[in-house]
């Protein structure tokens, strides 16, 4: 769509989608109705963060195109954060998660009646010979003096695609297995797909999905309370990613994200920890008490268990029980119960807090401190510098395609992780889960560190010819260099 249709075109087709998507959900009469509402959302939401970042960067200067992309991860990261602070006024409102997946399709509308007074992108417009066009839009962007250069150089590039594009064809499969061929498209897709599946395994989106859910693991039982403090992780990724416009043009892509890998090792590593002493010194379990409220109420693997003496809060949680705290203090012994709507309205009514997700912990709140450490090490670097990167490292004839493909990864990435928490969870314990995305940021940080060459402040074409040289970071160019050194004696 991003080849045939242009830029434009695809962002005003992806907010119809997306606007359809989210008013059936709004009136859905059944859920196969809401799944269907989210599949068109999902498709509208594809495009779109794809397409967004591409067409940003393509009427951008070079030298600001990292922070004007940043802008997109901004109003993404802000939109969460609003996201929650609605979802929180509507939880009391007739209607709820209607008006909740309803109001989805506002933005969508803003978005497509802005779109309407915006140009198309000048590279896109250049290679449909449409140069004249293309040579106003760059004047509104460039300087005087700058405007000519940049024609000669998408002059440069365009022609030499445009060529080698006559001996691979045009249709998708042969557009394929010539991004594959191509050195440097292929070296971009390494660089690029990297990037895109390592923003997803160090466990972000699980952060921002299950936000509230972490929270009641770190032992904060009330619903209204770990939503609340869901808004803290997601107003620091807005944060992070201000943070992010400021730096990437300063300091460059590359270094952002080994640096933010760092940052999210450490956290995440600590965290792991703080979960594991949590549930190492969780509340034990009262035989009289969990009996107390009568045999049918009592958690049935509790009963049956053969060291009843040796259970704590934790055990009893990963049975699909509860824990009903004592009324004196939730850190004293308390009773395991079946996790049923009746019994923790008997637990409730004695004045007892209900912990269904964590258990009382008077670490709880540490973990909620480390959690926006880790938000604030994630935003400004992996969490926004993907995207820019895969706007800008590909040739512009595989720009739509190159960023497609790694676009993909990055959805399929974000599909595994999300699937798959809740039962790394219940097998590995929160603090396993963290400790294996500890794990999976260090071997990023490598594979960024290997493939993954620094495009600040290049131009295109600078970027194609800095991948047709080839990247090799330290220690591996100093054959290279070597080499090169013999040369030239």
């Amino acid at each position: 769509m991003n080849d045939k249709l242009g830029r434009k075109k695809t962002i005003l087709l992806a907010d119809v989608v997306f606007t359809l998507g989210a008013l059936v959900m709004a009136v859905a009469p059944a859920p196969w109705a809401i799944i269907v509402g989210r599949v068109f959302v999902g498709l509208g939401v594809g495009v779109a963060s794809m397409t967004s970042p591409l067409y940003i960067s393509e009427a951008s200067p070079a030298k600001i195109r990292g922070a004007l992309v940043c802008i997109n991860g901004l109003l993404i990261t802000g939109g969460q954060f609003l996201s929650y602070l609605i979802n929180l006024a509507f939880t009391k409102a007739p209607g709820t998660w209607r008006w909740m997946l309803g109001v989805a399709a506002i933005p969508a509308i803003v978005q497509f009646v802005l779109m309407l007074s915006l140009p198309e992108s000048p590279r896109w417009l250049y290679r449909q010979s449409k140069e004249e066009e293309a040579k106003h839009i760059l004047s509104k962007i460039y300087r005087p003096d700058e405007v000519e250069e940049e024609m000669r150089a998408m002059k440069e590039s365009i022609e030499f695609e445009k060529a080698e594009e006559g001996l691979i064809g045009q249709s998708l499969a042969q557009k394929l297995k010539g991004a594959w061929s191509n050195d440097v498209v292929r070296r971009g897709l390494y660089a690029g797909i990297t990037v895109q599946v390592v923003q997803q395994f160090v466990g972000i989106n699980t952060v921002m999905y299950y936000s509230p859910t972490i929270v009641q693991f770190a032992g904060i039982a009330s619903n209204s309370t770990a939503l609340a403090l869901s808004l803290v992780t997601s107003g620091l990724n807005a944060v992070g990613t201000i943070l992010s416009m400021l730096c990437i043009d300063r300091f460059g892509r590359r270094k952002l994200m080994l640096i933010s890998l760092i940052g999210i090792f450490v956290s995440l590593v600590i965290l792991s920890g703080t979960f594991y002493q949590a549930a190492h010194h969780a509340p034990a379990i009262s035989k009289h008490d969990s009996l107390s409220f009568g045999g049918n109420s009592t958690c049935p693997a509790y009963t049956t268990a053969p060291n009843l003496s040796s259970w704590n809060c934790m055990q009893c949680l990963q049975k699909d029980c509860a824990f009903c705290a004592n009324s004196q203090s939730e850190f004293l012994p308390g009773a395991c119960l079946a996790g049923e709507k009746g019994i923790r309205s008997m637990c409730r009514e004695q004045k007892r807090v209900w912990f269904s997700e964590g258990c009382p912990s008077r670490i709880g709140i540490l973990s909620v401190v480390i959690l926006g450490l880790y938000i604030i090490a994630y935003a400004p670097g992996i969490g926004t510098v993907p995207w820019v990167l895969n706007s800008e490292i590909y040739p512009l004839r595989f720009r739509g395609l190159g960023g497609g493909i790694a676009a993909v990864f990055n959805w399929c990435a974000n599909l595994i992780v999300s699937e798959s928490f809740l039962s790394m969870i219940n097998t590995l314990g929160t603090s396993g889960t963290f400790l294996l995305f500890a794990g999976f940021s260090l071997i990023g940080f490598v594979a960024i560190y290997t493939l993954v060459p620094e495009t600040k402040g290049l131009q295109f074409e600078e970027v194609e010819k800095l991948l047709q040289k080839g990247f090799r970071p330290f220690p591996f160019d100093r054959k290279k260099d070597d080499n090169k050194g013999k040369d030239q004696v």
